[in-house]
């Protein structure tokens, strides 16, 4: 049986929403146009997941409305653990459910020019900067039906912009934070360096709710103008009785370096799809990506660096842990296009699976339209090494505590490149409760 993908909420519905936000004529437009198109486009179907019964439009809310935080010590204990509350973190933005719970930008940075808001106040503000990049050379609004109903019906998100010449040195963070669970997100994240300039940029996906039939719908858009350099952090930690579409990609220009860390935790289906357009000449894309999947649940995970410019760089490291009956398709797929002579495209997947019943898929995938380059592959699927586990053993360490260690040091390369303390004890932690 299919589930019913017709949207519960028709044009009437998103014009008033969008007047009620106060948005510009074109964003309307844009949400007119995208709930039209939806109708029409074929659902994405990524490769070896049947996703045709799964929910991704039927929801009781579009938006849940939730208490603002007055200060990070009103914050759950689960968000706490995240920032640095003693010291008041300058540089923050929290959303509750589909709320603007809390923002702090530094002096130091408005003063440079730097914007930090939630994606609807930067419509309001900065219409014509948000004209300029929300789903034109990123994701496509007509790509499928997903990425045309997240369009219709965006209902948060955060907006990051830094100037030409401008390298900030702390980390910028947003907490998307679910504690309602009949909750709908459809978060849209934009993240802007323009020439010459650098940012780390940190996301966390939170629930403290066991969800019902709740649908999250999530595009990033990252853009590293020439000679800029985006590092993007993300730990997605989303409840069971989610299911989850996420779609994040980048676009990096002449120079450019644009590095992802992904913990990707969520307890419900999801699929992920995580781009990187390496358009300019010596352009750098880095992708590490960890994954722990439990229970009965199944997910996707396709990972793309196509490489445009001459010389450029792409690399991708995939390891996943897989317990129970979960199950996991893990496609990583470098593709260098013709004229992108003397460019590298090199990636590895890994897989752990520590039950009969789990099951893990990966699939490298090398697309080369040119002579000049070098490329490469490596992707394993098994159990834990059993020489790895006898050694551990032999010195006295048990069975359990040696299979925690080896899993920790497994996925220890993506954990390590988050920039925040807090998020990577996060990382840490829910990946120890997650393979306990």
């Amino acid at each position: 049986m299919t589930i019913e993908t017709k949207l519960p909420f028709d044009k009437e519905y998103v014009a008033s929403f969008s007047k009620e936000k106060d948005e510009p004529a074109w964003f309307t437009e844009l949400r007119l146009q995208a709930l039209e198109k939806a109708e029409q486009l074929p659902m994405p179907k990524p490769d070896k997941t049947k996703i045709d019964k799964w929910n991704f439009t039927q929801f009781k809310h579009h938006v849940v409305s939730s208490n603002r935080y007055e200060s990070l010590n009103e914050l759950p204990e689960q968000l706490k653990i995240l920032i640095d509350v003693d010291k008041e973190s300058k540089n923050l933005y929290i959303q509750r459910n589909n709320t603007p719970a809390y923002l702090s930008l530094s002096p130091e940075l408005q003063e440079k020019g730097v914007i930090f808001t939630d994606i609807f106040t930067a419509i309001q503000q900065h219409s014509e900067l948000v004209q300029k990049y929300f789903m034109k050379d990123g994701v496509k609004v007509d790509e499928h039906r997903l990425t045309a109903i997240h369009a219709a019906l965006v209902n948060g998100g955060s907006f990051l912009y830094v100037p030409k010449n401008v390298e900030l040195t702390a980390p910028i963070q947003a907490v998307y934070m679910i504690d309602n669970k009949e909750a709908t997100i459809f978060n849209h994240v934009i993240v802007v360096a323009e020439d010459n300039s650098s940012v780390t940029y940190v996301e966390n996906y939170v629930s403290t709710v066991e969800a019902e039939d709740a649908v999250v719908n999530i595009v990033s858009e990252v853009f590293a103008n020439a000679n800029a350099k985006v590092q993007y952090g993300a730990v997605d930690s989303l409840a069971t009785g989610m299911t989850t579409y996420v779609n994040r990609r980048g676009v990096a220009g002449r120079d450019a370096r644009i590095e992802w860390a992904l913990g990707l935790m969520n307890d419900g289906d999801t699929v992920s799809d995580n781009t990187t357009n390496l358009v300019g000449d010596g352009s750098y894309g880095d992708t590490k990506t960890v994954v722990v999947g439990k229970g009965e649940q199944t997910q996707n995970f396709t990972t793309t660096i196509i490489h445009h410019g001459k010389n450029s760089e792409g690399y991708i490291l995939k390891h996943g842990v897989m317990k129970d009956s979960a199950s996991s398709i893990f496609n990583g797929i470098g593709k260098i296009e013709h004229g992108a002579s003397k460019s590298n495209a090199e990636q590895e997947s890994r897989v752990l699976m520590l039950s009969e019943k789990a099951r893990g898929d990966a699939n490298p995938i090398l697309l080369i339209d040119e002579d000049d380059v070098t490329a490469g592959h490596a992707a394993s699927v098994g159990r834990v090494d059993p020489v790895q586990l006898y050694y551990l053993m032999s010195r006295g360490i048990e069975k359990s505590e040696a299979e925690r260690l080896i899993i920790k040091g497994f996925l220890a390369p993506v954990v390590n490149e988050l920039p925040i303390e807090g998020v990577k004890k996060q990382l840490i932690e829910v990946i120890e409760r997650k393979v306990k």
